[in-house]
C-alpha cells in the first residue's frame, strides 16, 4: 500500500503558509509537471497529478482545516480529495480556470475583459475598427483655428440587412457548436482547454441565408465627407478623436472611432516653442552700434516696432509680450521673441574701407571689450601653462 506524501511537502510550502504563497507554488510545479511539457513521461504525469491532489485540498480551507487536524485521515472513504478521476479531471479544470483565467484576465485589463471574451462576442457583433487620417496644417491655421472638410475612406451599415448580415425576412441563428458562446471546450488529460469555436469564428451566430448586398458581412465600403474642427493654438502632433466615425461594426456592432493626427508645417520666419514664438531678425553693423527700429509682422498681421539700443551685441533676444501663440482653450496668449543677427557689411566701396579703417584706426579696447578681453585671457591662460 502506497503512502501519500504530506499535501504542504508536495507544493513544496510550509504549513500555514497564506493562500498567495500556495497559488504561486501550484502554478510553478503545474508548469513544470504539466503533461503537454512531459509527453510520454509517466512519472511526471503522477506528480501533475499529485500536485493538483494537494493544491484542491489546501485552496479550500475547510478541507485544509481538516486535514491540519487528521491529515490524510480526513478524506478517507470517499469523503473529499479521494474522489475519482472524472471528478479529479473536472477539479483539475475548475483549478486552470481559477488561475490561468485570472492571469489572462488581469492581462486584458480586468476581471471584465476577460469575462467579456468568454461569454463570447455578443450576438455575432464586433465593434468597428479604429480609423486614423493624418492632416497637415500651416502655422497660421493653428493660430487662427479652422474647419477642414475632408474625406474618409471607412465602411458603412449595410442599409439592405440593417447591420445583421442576415436576408431581409431571415436572421442569423445561433451556432449549434458552441451554443451561442463563440467558444468550445476540448479535455485533455486532467484538465479542458478552451478555444475559439470553428463553426461560427467566436460570434456565437451563424448566418444560412446572407445578404446579398453585403454578403453577410453586414457593411458596405463608403467614402465619408467630415467637418473637423481645429481649434485656435493647437499644437504639432496632437491627436483628435472623433467617437463613432471610424468603420462600422460587424454585423450591427458599434463603429469604431476616427483618430486625426495633426502636424504644423514648418514656417518660413517663425518657430514655435509652446504658446511662444521666435524669429530672428537680421539687422546692419550700424543700426547696433548706433541703435536705431525696425519693425516686424506678426502672425496675426499686425505690426510692431522694435527699438534696438545703441550697441546691441548679437544673439540679444527682444520679447513681444501677446504676440505669440494663444494657449489652447485659454483666454492665455504667448510672447514672440526676436533674436538679433548683425549682418558684416559687403560690396564695400572705396570710400567706405577708408571710412571703415580711419574708424579701426582710432578704436580702442573700449570700443570691443568683449574681442579684447578674450584674447587677453587665452594669452594669460597658456602663458600660465608654460610657467
Amino acid at each position: 500500500m502506497s503512502v501519500k506524501v504530506d499535501y504542504y511537502e508536495t507544493l513544496g510550502v510550509v504549513k500555514g503558509c497564506d493562500d498567495k504563497t500556495l497559488k504561486v507554488a501550484f502554478r510553478k510545479l503545474a508548469m513544470q509537471y504539466h503533461p503537454d511539457k512531459n509527453p510520454g513521461d509517466h512519472t511526471a504525469e503522477i506528480k501533475f497529478k499529485e500536485i493538483g491532489e494537494a493544491y484542491e485540498v489546501l485552496k479550500d480551507p475547510q478541507k485544509r482545516a481538516a486535514y491540519d487536524r487528521f491529515g490524510h485521515a480526513a478524506f478517507q472513504n470517499g469523503a473529499g480529495a479521494g474522489a475519482g478521476r472524472g471528478d479529479f479531471a473536472s477539479s483539475m479544470a475548475d483549478i486552470f480556470d481559477d488561475i490561468f483565467g485570472e492571469m489572462m484576465g488581469g492581462r486584458a485589463g480586468g476581471g471584465a475583459a476577460g469575462a467579456g471574451r468568454r461569454a463570447g462576442a455578443g450576438g455575432g457583433r464586433e465593434r468597428g475598427s479604429d480609423l486614423r487620417y493624418n492632416m497637415e496644417i500651416s502655422l497660421e491655421e493653428a493660430f487662427l483655428g479652422k474647419t477642414a472638410e475632408i474625406g474618409v475612406p471607412t465602411t458603412i451599415q449595410c442599409d439592405q440587412c440593417q447591420g445583421t448580415g442576415a436576408k431581409a425576412g431571415t436572421a442569423p441563428k445561433t451556432c449549434p457548436t458552441c451554443g451561442g458562446i463563440g467558444r468550445v471546450r476540448a479535455a485533455q488529460g486532467f484538465f479542458s482547454i478552451e478555444r475559439t469555436c470553428p463553426t461560427c469564428q467566436g460570434r456565437g451566430e451563424i448566418i444560412a441565408d446572407p445578404c446579398g448586398k453585403c454578403g453577410g458581412d453586414g457593411r458596405l465600403p463608403e467614402e465619408r465627407n467630415l467637418s473637423v474642427s481645429i481649434p485656435a493654438g493647437i499644437e504639432d502632433g496632437t491627436r483628435i478623436r472623433l467617437a463613432g466615425e471610424g468603420e462600422a461594426g460587424l454585423r450591427g456592432g458599434p463603429a469604431g472611432d476616427l483618430y486625426i493626427f495633426l502636424s504644423v508645417k514648418p514656417h518660413e520666419f517663425f518657430q514655435r516653442d509652446g504658446a511662444d514664438l521666435f524669429c530672428k531678425v537680421p539687422i546692419s553693423m550700424t543700426t547696433a552700434a548706433l541703435g536705431g527700429s525696425f519693425e516686424v509682422t506678426t502672425l496675426d498681421g499686425a505690426k510692431s516696432r522694435v527699438k534696438v539700443p545703441e550697441g546691441t551685441q548679437f544673439g540679444k533676444q527682444f520679447r513681444v509680450k501677446g504676440k505669440g501663440m494663444p494657449v489652447l482653450r485659454s483666454t492665455q496668449t504667448g510672447d514672440l521673441f526676436i533674436q538679433i543677427s548683425i549682418e558684416t557689411p559687403q560690396s564695400l566701396s572705396r570710400r567706405q574701407r577708408e571710412l571703415l579703417q580711419e574708424f579701426e584706426d582710432i578704436s580702442s579696447s573700449e570700443n570691443s571689450p568683449q574681442s579684447t578681453g578674450f584674447f587677453s585671457r587665452m594669452k594669460d591662460f597658456f602663458e600660465g601653462l608654460s610657467d
